[in-house]
């Protein structure tokens, strides 16, 4: 009898011994309960002891861990209905806290109490701004003042929120075409107007140019006239000194040019009457020809005799 009860009692001591301990990875921290009261906290990883069968140990993630929002609806300042969704970054920092707060749900009754946090706080933020302000590029401003407010809260539950960012930020489907169409609408109307605006400025920049041509051409058709009525007047005055002083040389120099401009063309045709004034000067000429094709005919021999 005292061999098996020796060895039953053996394997009670070593089962006892061995649940007298448990072991802390550096992944995790871990709280030793006794009758559901905080007993001791254990930040290091490690062998630690408990009580068997009075302790229980629980152990909490110490790592950064994430949060994803459900999309929601929001309103912000211009009325305009908003799709918004975030992600979160958080990390249990007041064990002793975290379990008074969240009891034995743990981690996951931390992730929904900090989900209705956020959510209320977006909704919050978002609410003050226009939608402009949510849908431009740079939104870090709305998404630190999110997490600052998610912050001072979530402080309570024994959790820091690390970092909160808006993934995405869009309106409801069925808004979409018809801001797209009051955009594009918005976008014509602009363009219009720009269209018009142009085409004015191009009407007076024309309109200019038109004038200043007319007014430049009037100018130069002026100077023009003028100029050609002062040289017609000089013409005239030279012409008459010239009659003045030798009225025979001057009708001889007007018949030599008469006889030039009516030469000009080898194909024209010239028809007078014998005694017309065309033949005034013709036996001058004809002299002149003459004495022309002797001198010729002299120096062409003098150079041959040579």
């Amino acid at each position: 009898m005292r061999g098996p009860f020796a060895f039953g009692v053996l394997v009670i001591l070593v089962a006892l011994g061995l649940n007298s301990f448990f072991v802390v990875d550096e992944k995790h921290r871990a709280l030793v309960l006794q009758f559901g009261q905080v007993k001791q906290v254990i930040t290091k990883p490690g062998l630690s002891f408990k009580w068997p069968m009075i302790d229980t140990v629980v152990q909490y993630d110490d790592r950064i861990l994430s949060l994803t929002t459900q999309p929601l609806e929001v309103t912000p300042l211009d009325d305009r209905r908003l799709v918004v969704d975030a992600f979160a970054r958080w990390r249990i920092t007041d064990l002793v806290r975290f379990r008074e707060a969240v009891g034995t749900s743990g981690e996951d009754g931390a992730r929904d109490r900090l989900d209705r946090l956020l959510t209320a706080k977006i909704r919050e933020v978002l609410g003050a701004v226009p939608s402009t302000a949510v849908l431009s590029k740079d939104r870090t401003p709305l998404m630190n003042q999110i997490r600052d407010l998610a912050r001072k809260e979530a402080a309570s539950l024994g959790v820091d929120v690390i970092d909160v960012r808006l993934t995405r930020t869009d309106l409801p489907d069925q808004n979409l075409s018809a801001t797209y169409a009051r955009m594009r609408a918005e976008r014509e109307r602009e363009a219009a107007d720009e269209r018009a605006r142009g085409a004015e400025a191009a009407q007076r920049v024309r309109a200019t140019a038109d004038r200043t041509v007319v007014e430049v051409t009037s100018q130069a058709q002026k100077e023009a006239e003028v100029i050609r009525g002062e040289a017609d007047a000089t013409a005239n005055k030279i012409y008459a000194d010239a009659y003045s002083k030798d009225q025979s040389f001057f009708a001889f120099n007007r018949a030599l040019q008469f006889y030039s401009e009516s030469m000009k063309s080898q194909s024209s045709s010239l028809v007078t009457q014998p005694d017309s004034l065309y033949f005034n000067y013709d036996d001058f000429l004809r002299s002149i020809g003459e004495v022309s094709k002797k001198t010729a005919s002299s120096v062409a021999q003098g150079a041959a005799g040579q």
